[in-house]
């Protein structure tokens, strides 16, 4: 649900990925998952209305604290998961897309 949502927002405001990846045939398991999210500088992570910002810059959250966010129920990367420039967004939340996309 939260990825039609996404690429509808995406498609309305015209903005291209460089890189799509369908999770549903390219899983991304946990440690590639922790791997993204170290490499960010902030991650936003939309889970219902709950919308969850960590600042790695400032903060250094255990890889149990980042699997408890950015996981599904499988236990691979949630869907929608972008990345903008050094900004990790996991899941949907709309006012953070139009902040951080436009």
């Amino acid at each position: 649900m939260s990825c039609s949502k996404a690429q509808e927002f995406l498609a309305k405001r015209k903005i291209e990925s460089l890189q799509t990846t369908n999770a549903k045939q390219e899983v991304i398991g946990p440690q590639e998952a922790l791997r993204l999210a170290r490499e960010a500088d902030e991650i936003v992570v939309a889970r219902g209305k709950r919308v969850v910002r960590i600042d790695l810059k400032r903060e250094t959250p255990d890889d149990a604290t980042l699997q408890s966010l950015i996981l599904g129920p499988t236990g691979n990367l949630r869907a929608p998961t972008l990345r903008v420039g050094r900004t990790l967004l996991v899941g949907f939340d709309e006012p953070t897309y139009r902040r951080l996309l436009g």
